[in-house]
């Protein structure tokens, strides 16, 4: 068992982590933080590619980002659900893991298997944490959940927002990782399309309006049921004016 991560990204699909939040998650490996992506399916459902395919292009995002780990849980593709036995292999792969903080989908989406992944998610990080839970390994509960909101138009206020100006060339190079899902598309996923605007400078339009919020050049907005604390009200971040 390799040593604890501190953030894992747990999304549905292949690519799903790096255009939702991959700007973030490079920011965190940057800071020497151990980093990992779970993709829940292996994305055989998809229209294009496939299953091996996309097993390739997410290894090498993976090298782009600078990951840990990524592993994949090889539940299905187009059917995800939060059953009780997905809840335990993912439960059991958070145990293996031992992440403490935890992103996944927002809680709504047009994928029917995003809507399922951020529930599954959420109910299986509490479940790893109890005792008497059937699925493999030790007990142990991730500290925080953060649903990832980028390019939801129905999500509440981020709860805050990530700096990701430095990451920004990395990420979108690991989005071109997955050329079987991404060349020559203007909208992917909660990506709508802009006129015939390429998906590189949609994605760019969506960030750089987060970043404008907070006073940078690009960031990217997260939401969590929890308030975020600091430490002094001199060290609050953002200007008013």
């Amino acid at each position: 068992m390799g040593a604890p991560l501190d953030v894992l990204a747990a999304f549905a699909h292949p690519d799903d982590a790096e255009l939702l939040c991959g700007g973030a998650l490079i920011r965190s490996a940057d800071a020497g933080e151990r980093v990992g992506v779970l993709d829940l399916t292996r994305g055989e459902g998809g229209s294009q590619g496939s299953a091996e395919l996309r097993a390739r292009e997410a290894e090498a995002a993976a090298e782009v980002m600078g990951l840990a780990v990524r592993r994949n849980a090889g539940l299905p593709d187009a059917a995800l659900q939060n059953t009780l036995e997905a809840r335990r292999v993912v439960a059991g792969l958070l145990r293996e893991l031992r992440p403490r903080v935890v992103v996944t989908h927002w809680r709504d989406g047009r994928h029917p298997d995003h809507r399922a992944a951020a529930e599954l998610v959420y109910d299986a990080c509490f479940l790893a944490g109890l005792r008497r839970f059937d699925a493999p390994g030790e007990p142990f509960r991730p500290f925080k959940v953060v649903h990832a909101i980028a390019f939801r138009e129905d999500a509440p206020r981020p709860t805050f927002l990530v700096d990701v100006t430095e990451q920004m060339e990395r990420r979108l190079a690991a989005l071109a990782c997955y050329a079987s899902q991404f060349d020559g598309k203007s909208q992917a996923g909660e990506v709508f399309p802009g006129g015939e605007r390429p998906l590189p400078d949609q994605v760019r339009a969506h960030l750089a309006a987060w970043g404008a919020r907070a006073r940078v050049a690009y960031a990217e907005p997260f939401w969590t049921r929890e308030a975020v604390r600091v430490e002094t009200l001199g060290g609050v971040d953002v200007s008013t004016f």
